[in-house]
Parts: C-alpha cells; structure tokens; sequence
C-alpha cells in the first residue's frame, strides 16, 4: 500500500440473501484512496454505492476481503477499537443530515468530540469555531429544526470533519436540497478538503458534482470501474 493512501479496500465481496435468491452487490472490489484525494462513486439506483460506503467505512462487514483504514485492518480489531478508529479518522455526511433535534447545532458538532473523551467546553469551543467557518456563526444555540435545509446540511459536515478525519464518506450528501443550495454544500465539501487536507469519497447521482472530483467511478453490476 502507497504511503499516503488513508483508505484502502481489497477484494470487497457482499451479498444478499432474500429467500431463495442471492444477490451479489459488490464483487471483487478493490479501491485506494489517498491522502487529501477526491473520488466521486456513480451508478445506478440499488447498485450498492451506498453498501459500499458503509462496508468502507466499518459500518457494515464484507463477505470477504478486507477494509484498512490508516494501514489498520478494520476486521482484526475489536468492535471497540473500530467505534474509535471511525470517531477519529472518518467523518461521515447522509443525504439526510441526522443532526439530534433536541441538540442545538454547536452540541451536535461537539458531540464527535465528547465521545472521543474531550471536555464538553472546549468540544463546544472547537465546534463553534468550525460552526463559523461554515457560514452558521448566527445560529450556534439553534436547534435543527430552527434551520434551514442547507444550513442543517452544513451543519452536518462540520459534526462530520470536527475531528479532522483522514477521509469523510459522503453519501448522496445533496440529494436532498435544490440545486442552488446544493452548489453551495459542495463548495463547501471542497474547501473543507482544500483546508483540511480530507480525503473525500462522495456516492452521486449528480454529474456536475461527479465531474469536480479527482477520480469518478462507477459501480455496475458490483463491480467497480472508472467512468
């Protein structure tokens, strides 16, 4: 594996079984990503972009093959070490943001913070300051459904890169917001990897998002080729 790859995936198999009839999802699939890159995953609906995602990002378990994140064999730790290895080099963003309602945004940013044993004052600090950097310096003490969608979306991606992850894994991260507000997320997606230095692997059914991203590859019948 190159030095700077962040992320890497070696012969992912998954399948699925509903009744007498299995399905594969992923067959063979192997994928690096490297440091600061930005890769964008296209394919059709029930393709298995999303398991893929998942499986990637220790969410989910392969068949077979392997997952290694930072060099680390995700399926050789412990399901503890695996919860702490995602909470510090991975960030995640949904097509629906996921934000807890009863949080306000700054809470909810922090929270990644907390659980990785920070004082809940300065994960607050450090969410505030990240908060502001998304544009929501007016609306840290609202909770999210005192925003709007594109401004819960930006919320989500600074709970999600408040860590500083080695890779955030983004699926169809604007699939819900119209089209302007959605440019606006992804301006933002790319300037959080410019400043951050976050690989950024993005699940897309947009092609004028597809388009920007260094690498596109597209997932047809479980296997994964570029486009």
């Amino acid at each position: 594996m190159s030095d700077d790859a962040v992320l890497r995936a070696e012969g992912l198999y998954k399948s699925y079984t509903e009744g007498d009839l299995s399905v594969d999802v992923l067959r063979n699939i192997k994928l690096t990503v490297a440091a600061g890159e930005r890769i964008a995953i296209i394919g059709a609906s029930g393709s298995g972009k999303s398991t893929l995602l998942h499986v990637m990002g220790g969410l989910d378990h392969p068949d077979r093959g392997a997952v290694f994140l930072a060099g680390e064999d995700l399926a050789a730790i412990s399901e503890l070490e695996r919860s702490r290895a995602r909470n510090q080099r991975l960030g995640f963003v949904y097509q629906f943001h996921h934000l807890l309602a009863e949080f306000s945004a700054v809470e909810n940013v922090a929270i990644p913070l907390i659980i990785g044993g920070m004082a809940a004052n300065e994960a607050q600090s450090r969410a505030a300051q990240l908060l502001t950097q998304v544009g929501l310096a007016e609306r840290l003490t609202h909770k999210p459904g005192e925003l709007s969608g594109g401004e819960r979306q930006r919320a989500a991606i600074a709970r999600a890169l408040v860590n500083r992850p080695d890779c955030l894994l983004a699926d169809e991260p604007t699939g819900n917001l119209d089209r302007r507000i959605a440019n606006d997320v992804f301006e933002l997606m790319l300037e959080m990897n410019r400043e951050v230095g976050t690989a950024l692997v993005a699940v897309t059914h947009d092609l004028h998002i597809a388009e920007r991203m260094d690498r596109v590859l597209e997932l047809v019948d479980g296997n994964l080729r570029p486009y």
